[in-house]
């Protein structure tokens, strides 16, 4: 399902509160992510802060990019062909997904409301089935 005009704007809009606390919320997510899978630590470089701030400068360059799909096709093919070379598999783009939510519902407090989940949900699911789609990324499973 495409996201709607308002989704966009949703999503955009609750990025900028995000983006004051990037740097702790990076940690808070990749905290949960490991909490859940610990087997996926190893994927990621030691410097956590570093792979935090990309992940976080990656997310915005997304969210600012969601009303402009030429501008995403290039970026998130390249994320798809980095996340293969590493061994993602497509399970993987879940946990972090719910890594993600869990953050920004616990840094949007009150502000993330049922809509505004189904937005962020709906805007990573496109995406991490662009990038899944584009690195050719298989299940665990086959």
């Amino acid at each position: 399902m495409p996201l709607t005009a308002s989704q966009i704007a949703l999503v955009q809009k609750s990025f900028e509160k995000l983006r004051e606390r990037s740097e702790p919320a990076s940690f808070e997510m990749y905290e949960r992510l490991f909490n859940r899978a610990p087997n996926l630590k190893p994927m990621f470089r030691d410097d956590l802060a570093g792979q935090g701030m990309k992940f976080m400068n990656t997310l915005g360059f997304i969210v600012d990019n969601l009303r402009d799909p030429d501008a995403l096709k290039d970026r998130l093919g390249e994320l798809g062909h980095a996340h293969a070379a590493m061994g993602v598999k497509a399970e993987y783009f879940d946990l972090m997904g719910d890594a993600l939510f869990v953050t920004l519902a616990h840094v949007l407090g009150d502000d993330f409301t049922p809509e505004l989940e189904t937005a962020w949900r709906e805007a990573y699911r496109a995406v991490s089935d662009a990038v899944i789609e584009s690195g050719h990324i298989e299940s665990e499973t086959v």
